[in-house]
């Protein structure tokens, strides 16, 4: 389904966004806000016979500018494919959620307000695709995630550019939830929150080449609310950049969680200027500092560190802060150089309840041997 302002004609949303590479006679539609009924993509050249190209994105697809004119079903969604097998979005067009009526009204910073609790809505979401990717598209200012992944197996995205300020709430660049086998190649993404997430019930990830910042930089997480069980694997962050952002590589998860986080790498990666280069937070609660020890948590294991480089804008560069009842374990830490971003200042190293072996690094050592 997608939908799009009032302010186009039906036709120029189809010649905006001829929607999918089908490989099969089956039909897709779209609606438009604000615009009675729906139409069929086959009557504006899709031709949905497994041979022509139909997956091409051009022009610019734009949301309404306010929520108070949002008449999708789902206030979370805007553009959404689901249950689609071989699906090829590609192109060289731009989709601009308009997020700023969203982010003027966000319940971070007025939760007084009426009506602050309406979602707001995703810009591209994808769930319960197969063997699918997106490439080449520029996505700017989403009210909040960009592009989601949901319960998918098999999906790549590649080349794609994603922009917003560094101050709009909750704007992920991608958020990965319940998919296996995802990888996130050769991509800039400018945001208000992470660049890339990875949630609950993820495994056999490969981000790579990828330029972050602003943003709260990659992370696996968070993970295990309200006492959820997560079940994370098998992830490989290679060749990253981060500028400016306020997290580096990052692992969090609630206190109340259970579950696991484990086979998980982080190499070559360069911070410039990063607050938290490496940080893992395994007592991530609501209100930051007044979290107390639990004897839940979510088990962290074998995560390796390695051919890391750059500059610490916080005087802490490498903060592991595990559980005491469910510590971080089998930790390795290699040829990691450092430094603080204010020339002639120190940064440290801090450690807790975190195990494992580290080999040539600075600032250090941190590790706790077993």
């Amino acid at each position: 389904m997608c939908s799009s302002n009032s302010s186009y004609t039906m036709k120029t949303l189809v010649l905006l966004f001829i929607l999918i590479g089908l490989t099969n006679s089956r039909i897709y539609s779209a609606s438009i806000i604000g615009y009675a009924g729906s139409f069929n993509v086959l009557d504006y050249g899709a031709a949905a016979d497994g041979i022509t190209d139909d997956s091409q994105i051009s022009g610019r697809l734009v949301a309404p500018s306010s929520p108070s004119i949002w008449t999708g079903q789902d206030p979370s969604q805007w553009l959404a494919f689901r249950n689609v097998s071989g699906l090829i979005v590609d192109g060289s067009g731009a989709i601009d959620g308009q997020g700023q009526g969203w982010w003027d009204q966000s319940c971070r910073y007025h939760p007084e307000m009426e009506g602050c609790t309406k979602l707001a809505p995703t810009a591209l979401k994808f769930i319960f695709c197969s063997q699918s990717s997106i490439s080449n598209i520029y996505f700017a200012n989403s009210a909040q995630t960009h592009i989601l992944i949901e319960r998918c197996n098999g999906f790549k995205v590649d080349n794609v550019r994603i922009q917003s300020p560094g101050n709009s709430p909750n704007t992920d660049g991608i958020h990965i939830q319940a998919s296996h086998y995802v990888s996130i190649t050769n991509s800039k993404i400018s945001s208000g929150d992470d660049c890339i997430s990875i949630g609950d019930y993820s495994s056999n990830v490969q981000i790579n080449n990828i330029q972050c910042g602003p943003g709260h930089g990659i992370s696996i997480g968070s993970l295990g609310k309200g006492g959820s069980v997560a079940q994370v694997e098998n992830i490989h962050v290679s060749n990253a950049f981060f500028y400016g952002t306020t997290n580096g590589a990052r692992i969090k998860t609630w206190q109340v969680g259970r579950g696991y986080v484990r086979d998980v790498t982080f190499e070559n990666l360069e911070f410039n200027s990063v607050k938290n280069p490496i940080i893992i937070d395994q007592d991530y609660c609501d209100v930051r500092g007044a979290c107390k020890e639990m004897v839940t948590g979510v088990q962290i294991s074998n995560v390796v560190y390695q051919n890391i480089f750059g500059t610490s804008s916080t005087d802490i560069a490498i903060n592991l802060n595990c559980s005491k009842s469910v510590p971080c374990t089998d930790i390795t830490m290699q040829l990691i150089q450092l430094t603080s971003a204010t020339p002639g200042k120190e940064v440290t190293a801090y450690c807790r309840n975190a195990y494992g072996q580290e080999y040539s690094i600075e600032p250090g050592p941190c590790l706790s041997q077993v």
